[in-house]
């Protein structure tokens, strides 16, 4: 008896998989570097089930940005439990160096080089970017907030500008790795940053 209901072929793929794989092709190459072939070859799919499976390639990009978010980048979340400021500063830093030198991995941030230089066709990809980046930058606003709410930072602590100090050293590491400099170097690079937190 025919109830109406219909079901679809099942996935031939391992949609996480695909999507970690996506994930490195716009780490790589940026959005706009990225094609199409680019991406279904390392997805191992076609297009038809790219679309069917995530969309048009802003969407693919959000839902890549979302993933590498809560992988590579997720540091970030962690770094926001440490007790005290300075420890939030130092496992930021830290991961940061860590996500952009990973072995294996492409080296920079997805988050900052994915779209610095792009065309008109791209825009959209550049704005994505950068509301992420604010994301992050306030999440570490308010975290610094309460620090000094607390007594964690120092009167006259400004949580605003040390949110920006740090994504921006943040921003920095992520561009250096990704111009060759090495884990060695980069971890030095963010201890030097360090020694300028406010003290308790």
């Amino acid at each position: 008896m025919d109830t109406g209901r219909r079901t679809g072929r099942p996935r031939g793929f391992d949609a996480d998989e695909a999507l970690d794989r996506a994930v490195r092709v716009f780490w790589a190459k940026g959005y706009e570097g990225a094609s199409l072939t680019d991406l279904t070859t390392a997805m191992g799919i076609n297009r038809t089930s790219m679309y069917a499976a995530f969309g048009n390639k802003d969407e693919l990009f959000r839902k890549a940005l979302d993933r590498y978010t809560g992988t590579q980048a997720g540091y970030v979340r962690r770094a926001l439990e440490e007790s005290t400021s300075e420890a939030v500063a130092r496992a930021f830093l830290e991961g940061s160096v860590r996500a952009s030198t990973t072995p294996g991995e492409p080296t920079g941030c997805l988050g900052v080089q994915g779209a610095l230089a792009v065309g008109d066709d791209a825009r959209q990809a550049c704005e994505v970017l950068a509301a992420w980046r604010d994301e992050g930058c306030e999440w570490l606003r308010r975290r610094f907030e309460r620090a000094a709410a607390e007594g964690d930072l120092p009167a006259g602590s400004d949580p605003a500008l040390l949110a920006r100090y740090l994504m921006t050293v943040a921003n920095g590491i992520a561009v250096q790795a990704s111009g060759g400099a090495d884990r060695e170097t980069l971890e030095l690079v963010a201890g030097a940053a360090l020694r300028n937190w406010p003290p308790a």
